[in-house]
């Protein structure tokens, strides 16, 4: 069957059969350095391109796609919610207010955010209910849902009751001590004052009617959800808000969508998607993908020289034989084509073998990373970090593709200078070599 292959394919196929020397342990480890290298580009890149794509999924999910907010308070904020839904593509409008508070509770403080909500409204903006994992999403009366995180550092459970000091009217506060101080100054202080004093810094007292977790540690350890009613008193804004949050009928688009709004709105209210407002987070992870391909990408490099030292190596052992080639009538292509389709088929054998382990890894990526936890004693995938329950993974057809393209042009063009150098060989010196 090998005798009805074109010459240069039987050659190659016959210089590349396994035999005990130490020229087939190199070609073996080439081949292993390719499979290896397309494993791990294979692997790496889908679990960047997983955990990114995962990323977007959680921020879109819990935030809005367009945010307008002024640089002081938003009035008359129920009429700019209605001329924002008019807006072509815009599904659903909500008024929110967001600020620092300091939240106490069994003797323990912490300076996390409060965001205010219209439950209702913003509902139909952030599907919230998805993201409790205790409780409910109830803010009727004096109540908050609190993330996951700031509860279990706090140890606050479903039913609790935190006390929350808001910074809203410090510039009170500290306009109420002077005068305090310089009545007392002059011995003209009196219970009254010290009682308005204590009302400025009277606490509120809400109860924890659910704990959310959105898979983001920024929200689950720094925000409290409280009616926008609660929100407005403890900052002193009466019927104003800070801001509305928009849904839009495709997240990807909020940028085109984020123009057609500007036109329903004032030009003094800004507007910001949810691209402008996390693109440092996933520019670095797209540079940190660009940046893995590029090293990896020196894994297989360094097995393209190992087959260039395998076919080198052949050159040398098979001077006699290529002279003898030369001698009979063989052409400079087709001694070159020799060593080329060596390197092509340990290429293909590479990058085969490796497009079966990568995909294999991605498929049982947990159950491995469990292994090597259980293996050696060590998280490799640590969820209080990463907040994610499991390994995310997403195969781009296209990355595999010019991954396994990559790989099997660097293997053929390693192959070319061990071509050349036989291809220059002398006919007569070939013979005569021992």
């Amino acid at each position: 069957m090998s005798s009805r292959l074109p010459a240069p394919l039987f050659l190659a196929a016959r210089y590349l059969k396994p035999k005990r020397t130490f020229l087939a342990v190199i070609t073996l480890i080439s081949v292993l350095g390719v499979t290896l290298g397309i494993t791990v580009l294979i692997l790496v890149m889908s679990v960047m391109t997983g955990f990114e794509r995962e990323l977007q999924r959680k921020v879109i999910g819990f935030d809005a796609h367009l945010l307008v907010t002024n640089n002081g308070l938003i009035d008359q904020w129920k009429d700019l919610v209605g001329r924002a839904e008019k807006t072509p593509r815009v599904v659903a409008a909500a008024p929110f207010v967001q600020g620092p508070v300091i939240v106490e509770f069994n003797h323990q403080r912490l300076a996390p955010k409060i965001r205010g909500i219209e439950p209702k409204l913003e509902q139909k903006v952030s599907d919230l209910s998805k993201f409790i994992i205790a409780g409910k999403l109830d803010l009727a009366g004096d109540s908050t849902v609190i993330g996951s995180e700031l509860a279990r550092t706090l140890g606050v459970q479903v039913g609790d009751v935190i006390t929350i000091y808001s910074p809203g009217n410090l510039g009170q506060v500290l306009e109420q001590l002077d005068r305090l101080k310089g009545k007392s100054s002059q011995g003209k202080s009196s219970k009254g004052d010290v009682e308005s004093l204590r009302q400025l810094v009277l606490p509120t007292q809400l109860t924890v009617t659910g704990i959310f977790e959105s898979g983001r540690y920024l929200y689950d350890s720094e925000f409290l959800l409280v009616p926008l009613h609660i929100g407005q008193e403890l900052y002193g804004l009466g019927g104003s808000i800070h801001g509305i949050s928009v849904r839009t009928t495709d997240p990807n688009s909020a940028a085109e969508i984020r123009e057609e709004l500007r036109k329903n709105i004032p030009e003094e209210l800004s507007c910001v998607s949810w691209m402008d407002l996390n693109k440092q987070l996933f520019d670095a992870i797209a540079m940190e993908r660009h940046v893995m391909f590029f090293l990896l990408m020196f894994i297989i490099l360094v097995a393209a020289f190992g087959i260039m030292n395998t076919l080198i190596t052949v050159t040398v052992q098979k001077t006699r034989e290529i002279g003898v080639l030369k001698a009979l009538g063989a052409r400079t292509w087709q001694i070159v084509s020799v060593f080329v389709v060596q390197g092509m088929v340990v290429g293909i054998i590479g990058v085969v073998s490796g497009l079966i382990l990568g995909m294999s890894l991605i498929r049982w990526r947990n159950e491995v990373s469990q292994w090597l936890a259980s293996v050696l004693g060590v998280e490799i995938f640590p969820r209080s970090i990463y907040q994610f329950n499991e390994i995310p993974a997403e195969v781009v057809p296209t990355d595999v593709a010019l991954i396994c393209v990559s790989a099997f042009v660097i293997c053929s063009l390693a192959a070319l200078i061990p071509a050349w150098i036989a291809s220059r060989l002398d006919p007569v010196k070939a013979l005569r070599c021992e």
